[in-house]
């Protein structure tokens, strides 16, 4: 008699600095994981295809799409969702950018828009340079964060309305906060 390997397993996945423990298909993507399993609904199902980027959640601080990641791959990685970027009632500096210079429309995007905005001025700060870059030899040093640079390193998020002109501006408010505040903390 031959036994069929399982098609299933439990799991443990840190999300937004909590673990959560549940058994899941094989095929069970993160994303589905996150919205139909956990309730985090922040994230989005756009494309299901990896080509909008609604769907971008922070795994170990760097961009991920969730719906082309298995669930199964994610144990053990830093995830952090939309629903974890603020701290407390204090918004992360992106989605107050997001807000204050009408960074959205419908809203749809915007949660993978202000993962991968974190993600992308976290790139820039560490010198990764982008197709925009015009100079990558490492004595040239962190590039400026132009508005070139934002488009090149968010062209993996959609946004159906057209809010693009606000998106560029909110990543530029925001990175230009953060530089402030480290600037301050140094």
């Amino acid at each position: 008699m031959i036994v069929a390997p399982s098609t299933s397993s439990a799991i443990t996945l840190n999300i937004n600095g909590e673990k959560h423990s549940l058994p899941v298909d094989h095929r069970t993507t993160l994303l589905d994981a996150l919205r139909e399993r956990l309730d985090l609904t922040g994230t989005k199902k756009g494309c299901d295809q990896g080509q909008c980027g609604a769907c971008t959640v922070l795994m170990d601080g760097r961009r991920a799409v969730s719906c082309l990641q298995l669930a199964v791959a994610a144990e053990g990685r830093e995830i952090t969702t939309i629903e974890g970027v603020a701290d407390g009632d204090r918004l992360h500096p992106v989605q107050q950018a997001f807000l204050d210079l009408d960074g959205y429309q419908c809203g749809y995007c915007t949660p993978g828009q202000v993962c991968s905005a974190i993600a992308v001025i976290e790139e820039h700060a560490a010198g990764w340079p982008s197709a925009a870059t015009t100079d990558v030899r490492p004595e040239a040093g962190v590039p400026e964060l132009s508005a070139d640079e934002i488009r090149e390193r968010m062209s993996g998020n959609l946004c159906r309305c057209g809010a693009y002109v606000s998106i560029v501006q909110a990543v530029a408010q925001a990175a230009a906060a953060e530089t402030k505040g480290a600037e301050a903390v140094a």
